[in-house]
């Protein structure tokens, strides 16, 4: 008997590994602007944030939502430019959502990331066909570790959240599914499997997911 379930999938380090393009990226943008951004200080940053707050966090002050939009596309444009030339879904990713297609789990992409880079990923990996929602930045209030996007997905999708399951990379993204009170399963392209510790399960690749390891979760 098929369980009744759903799975939200954030999208950087989760669909794509573009954390290398984004860290990359970041550091670009900061020498451009003359500002001290170490390779080091990027995941704690940066990483699992919406543009707002890691700016906020790399210049050390608060911009205008003008100021945000401009200066968060300046970067996203670098980002692109970097990744375009290489971008593929994560190894086993694709015959993962095909095996969820089949067992009829209602899907989602629910990300911090600009509307831009969504529609840039989702165009490179064809992979849009496969999601019934997806949520980015400028759909939400409040970006991770704040819930809110998860349970606007969960909405989206009809399903109660005790009855969603999350694909994370980052750890103010498990946050954030754990505080909508979904289930979690992280993945370790970004974070160690030590790091992700409050997750319900962590996967190296996507091999490791069978529909019964998902069900499972649910018990």
């Amino acid at each position: 008997m098929t369980k009744k379930f759903a799975v939200i999938f954030d999208m950087d380090g989760v669909i794509v590994d573009s954390n290398p393009y984004h860290k990359e990226a970041w550091l670009q943008f900061a020498e451009k602007h003359n500002v001290e951004l170490k390779e080091e200080e990027v995941p704690e940053k940066i990483f699992g944030k919406t543009n707002t707050n890691a700016l906020r966090d790399v210049f050390g002050k608060d911009f205008t939502p003008e100021e945000n939009e401009q200066l968060g596309e300046e970067k996203e444009a670098i980002y692109r430019d970097l990744h375009a030339k290489d971008l593929e879904p994560i190894t086993g990713l694709r015959d993962f959502l095909k095996m969820l297609k089949q067992h009829e789990i209602p899907t989602a992409v629910a990300t911090n990331a600009p509307l831009s880079n969504v529609e840039f990923i989702m165009e490179k990996t064809g992979l849009r066909k496969y999601f019934d929602v997806v949520i980015d930045a400028g759909e939400v209030e409040n970006g991770k570790p704040d819930p809110e996007i998860y349970l606007k997905s969960a909405e989206k999708l009809g399903m109660p959240a005790e009855q969603c399951i999350v694909m994370e990379d980052s750890v103010p993204g498990v946050e954030a599914g754990v505080r909508a009170g979904m289930k979690v399963v992280g993945i370790t392209t970004t974070h160690s499997k030590d790091e992700l510790d409050k997750t319900d399960l962590v996967i190296d690749e996507y091999e490791e997911l069978t529909y019964e390891r998902l069900a499972a979760l649910l018990d």
